[in-house]
């Protein structure tokens, strides 16, 4: 019982807390659109799709360098690439091993599951 706390307290002190889950089919349709294009390896229609993610403010868990990567998620309706994104996280980025979906542009996550 104390050590899941431990490491409960010991996230939140580092800054990395659990993300919550979200299951694929509860995705909005771009996102979904999104991890296709990923598995297919593009072609994505933004220019910064696929570009190193650097988690500076460690809302994902800790990764070497170039482990995780952004993608944008269209927003019906936004004049630009608007605040949705997926970042993936792996070493051959159509294969990722694990892969979160932010609604706000990073602020918050939610790890994708099946």
């Amino acid at each position: 019982m104390i050590r899941p706390l431990f490491g409960l307290l010991l996230a939140a002190v580092l800054g990395l807390a659990q993300a919550e889950e979200i299951a694929r089919q509860a995705l909005p349709v771009e996102a979904r659109e999104v991890l296709a294009l990923i598995a297919g390896g593009g072609p994505f229609p933004y220019r910064r799709d696929g570009i190193v993610f650097g988690n500076y403010e460690r809302h994902l868990p800790p990764a070497p360098r170039g482990y995780y990567r952004e993608y944008t998620v269209p927003t019906p309706g936004a004049g630009n690439r608007g605040a949705r994104r997926i970042v993936c996280g792996g070493q051959v980025p159509q294969r990722p091993d694990v892969c979160y979906y932010s609604p706000d542009h990073y602020r918050s996550f939610r790890r994708i599951v099946e």
